[in-house]
């Protein structure tokens, strides 16, 4: 059985997922429209200009507060960035593509608990950010070792993040 503490914390990473993935899709789009080398097109970038348009206010009456931007900016980053990791090609080797896309999906989870953590005040969501961050780390690490992979260099685990000031 799950912890309810644990079922919390998947609720909550997946609903956050879920709200982003739901503010970023014209972001999402247009990044995974890119050449192949991952570098989005014009047209992709046009796209981009458009969500980042939409998300200043212009054009819509539910305009986003300018301090917001740099969080949604690197959600939205982290997000594309995931998205564009995690499309793989099959090996045929099920495992190790499960892995493959796994680990790029944990670290957009950490990425986006980082971004919390520089620019969220709420104590209680700055705390299940941290925890997110170890816990994916964790799992990501477990899924390498499963698979015979190397697991990169260790870096610390933030305690708290800086925040930038808006």
């Amino acid at each position: 059985m799950i912890p309810p503490t644990r079922l919390a914390k998947m609720f909550f990473l997946t609903l956050s997922v879920l709200a982003i993935a739901l503010a970023s899709a014209p972001v999402i789009v247009a990044f995974q429209k890119g050449n192949a080398t991952g570098s989005p097109t014009p047209a992709a970038k046009e796209t981009a200009s458009v969500a980042d348009n939409r998300n200043s206010g212009e054009g819509s009456s539910a305009a986003i507060p300018r301090a917001e931007a740099p969080f949604l900016q690197e959600n939205a980053t982290a997000m594309a960035k995931m998205m564009h990791d995690m499309s793989i090609k099959p090996t045929s080797e099920v495992d190790r593509d499960f892995v493959a896309m796994m680990v790029p999906h944990h670290q957009g989870a950490i990425d986006m608990a980082e971004a919390e953590l520089r620019y969220g005040k709420n104590e209680q969501l700055r705390r299940l950010a941290q925890e997110i961050i170890v816990t994916q780390q964790q799992e990501i690490a477990a899924m390498r070792l499963a698979v015979g992979e190397p697991l990169p260099p260790s870096v610390p685990s933030p305690t708290t993040a800086t925040q930038s000031s808006p």
